[in-house]
This record gives structure tokens, sequence and C-alpha cells, in this order.
């Protein structure tokens, strides 16, 4: 029942013909299955299971009525399911260029250390934006192949060369391997800064499900993922990151939990100040029912990097370490079927031991939310 819910057909079809070798003579779970292959599209098979129900166990005429209602039906099986979402904001950004937090730097060491103070132009900008975003999900297959497109984009009110876009593309494939559960992810992003093009990604990452005795709501994978950047107007700073990590998930009807914890890795190119830098990332997220129908979501993220050679030698002569925090905070409140009111929070802390790059940003942002039924 679960594989249906999530559109993995293929697998429940697995599931549902052991189910009828382990229960040959339980007429009721033979019902059962007929008409769950008659909901999947399988009519040759549901209807061979009636035949067999017929003649085998002498149903009474309510299940025979049943079964004529399920032949009468076609047994056309599900449609290919989809979710769309769009977003229309307003919101306030304490720091939209990402200015630093401390003005006063300082470059090259000892006799030659040289004390400044940064331009005003590159201290924290507060500005008004809207915001727009769209998400667009489409079940590809009945083997629960899924397709999907995020496009978010972010306009200043004065500050223009910072406005922010971004779109994804990608599909996700869940499939299984004995008793272990996979699911590999591939991706392609862009950003744009400015109305420019600031950087382009490609993702894949796979996700290991192993056959864990866990409580029931609660589920353990190990996580693999490779990112490769590319910088179009960058010369030098293309990477490529190798993520590892554990994931442990508790998703109840009115509840979602997830945490992880693993370690990364930064490749980058000999040409990029400070070369490659390797870190941990943890991040933990709950979503869960308030009062009535109310949604709340609190999400906290951290990342840790450290470089492994100095930043600029000559120049900035220590090895770059970074940290970096997110609190993120939503509650969304129904207003009508398919509408709903979207407030958001969000702390991004960027704390480093060259001052140049510490900065802090601030993000409350008012939505209107609407999930369009096709």
């Amino acid at each position: 029942m679960q594989s249906i819910a999530d559109g993995r057909y293929d697998e429940a079809r697995e599931a549902l013909q052991r189910l009828v070798s382990q229960e040959p003579e339980h007429a009721g779970a033979w019902l059962d299955i007929a008409i769950l292959h008659c909901g999947m599209g399988s009519a040759a098979e549901a209807e061979a299971l009636f035949i067999v129900i017929e003649s085998r166990f002498s149903p009474p005429p309510a299940i025979l009525e049943v079964i004529a209602q399920q032949r009468a039906g076609g047994c056309k099986g599900p449609k290919l399911a989809n979710f769309v979402r769009l977003r229309l904001g307003r919101g306030s950004d304490s720091n939209a260029n990402q200015g630093a937090s401390n003005p006063n730097f300082s470059i090259g060491s000892g006799s030659s250390l040289v004390n400044l103070v940064l331009s005003p132009e590159y201290a924290p900008k507060q500005d008004q934006f809207t915001a727009l975003s769209a998400e667009f999900t489409q079940v590809l297959s009945k083997g629960g192949t899924l397709g999907f497109a995020h496009l978010q984009a972010r306009q200043y009110d004065t500050f223009s060369q910072f406005d922010l876009s971004s779109l994804v593309v990608g599909v996700e494939h869940p499939w299984r391997l004995g008793r272990w559960g996979l699911r590999g992810t591939g991706t392609l992003g862009l950003i744009t800064v400015g109305g420019t093009p600031y950087q382009r990604q490609g993702h894949l990452q796979l996700q290991l499900t192993p056959p864990l005795a866990l409580p029931r709501g609660w589920e353990f994978g190990v996580v693999n993922g490779w990112t490769g950047v590319v910088y179009p107007t960058l010369t030098g700073f293309d990477s490529q990151l190798w993520e590892s990590r554990g994931q442990l998930t508790y998703q109840m009807p009115d509840a979602f939990v997830q945490a992880s914890v693993g370690y990364a890795l930064d490749k980058g190119t000999d040409q990029r100040p400070g070369n490659d830098r390797s870190g941990a990332v943890a991040s933990l997220t709950g979503r869960m029912k308030l009062a009535g129908d109310v949604i709340g979501e609190l999400s906290w993220s951290h990342q840790s990097w450290a470089g492994r050679q100095a930043y600029s030698p000559g120049l900035i002569d220590q090895h770059r370490h970074q940290e970096t925090q997110l609190l993120r905070a939503a509650v969304i409140f129904p207003l009508a079927p398919r509408h709903a009111l979207h407030v958001e929070f969000r702390d991004v802390r960027n704390r480093e031991n060259i001052s140049l790059f510490e900065y802090q940003a601030r993000v409350l942002q008012v939505s209107w939310e609407w999930q369009p039924g096709f």
C-alpha cells in the first residue's frame, strides 16, 4: 500500500505476488489483491484472480457485485500524479550583498602587515524584495520515476545588481536491490546574479536504505553525492564537491523529522585561492501540524570548511576556516482549498578567520501560496 501511495507500482506488484503465495486460502486477501491489481491497471492479472475467487471460494452475492463493479470500470489504472506549487511574496533582507560584518581587515604579515578599512560599498546593504517561486513534480512511470523543476527569483527594490534567480531540473528513480532500498537523483542547475550567469551545477546523488529493524515510522539511510560547479565569469573557481552522510528520518501522518551528519570534500583548481578544502555537514529538519491545519516548519544546517593551503600567499597568509549556520522557521496558514499564507524567517551566520568573508543576514518573507490542481 505504501509503494502504491508513493507511485512505485512495479514494486507494489512484486509485493502483491508474494502476498498471494503466502495467503493461498485467505479469500479476503485474494480479493484485496485483485482489486489492487485492477486499480494499478493490470486488467489481465485482476481478471485471473477474479476467476479464481469465483471458482474456488464461492463468494456471496455482495462480493460478486464488487467483482462486477471492478470489471465494469475497466481497470484503467491510476493517472500519473503531479504536484504544482506557486508562491509570490514580499520580503526584507538585512544584507542583500553579503557585506562584511567587520569593515577592518589586514593583508600581509610581520613587518609588512597593513591594516585597511573596506569601502562603504562592501558594508551590508538592507533592502526589500519581491520573490517568486514555482515547483513542479511529475510521476513519469509506474516504477516511481519522478521528474521535477524548481524556479526561484528575487528582485530587490533598490540594489538590482544583487537580483537572484535559480532554475533546477532533475529526475529521481527508486528501486530495490534485494532488501535494500536505493534512490538515485540527477539534477542540472543555473544561478544568475544581477541578470548575469553566475554558477552552473550538475549533481548526482545515491541514497542507500539498509534493511534495518527500526520502530514504525523510522528510516536510516546513507546518502552519497557529487556536485560539479562551474563559474562562467570567475576564472579558477570551478570545483567538484563530494559528500557522504548518514540520514535518520521519522515520518508519521502529522509529523516529519530528519537529521543528517557527514563529511564533505571540495576539490578546487590549482588557481582557486586556498585550493582544496574539507569539512563537516549537519542538518536537522522538522515539519508538523500545529493548531488545526496550521503547519510549522523548523530547520537548522551547519557547514564547516578548512582550506588546505594559505588563501593567498603573501597577501592573505591564513588557511581559510569557515563555519556557516542557517536557521529557518516557517508557518503555513491555510486560507482556502489550495491557497495558503506562508510566513518564513531565515538567519544566516557565516563565521570566518578571514574577516573579509564574514557576514550575517536575516530575511523575513510573507508569501501567498497556491497549489493548482491539474
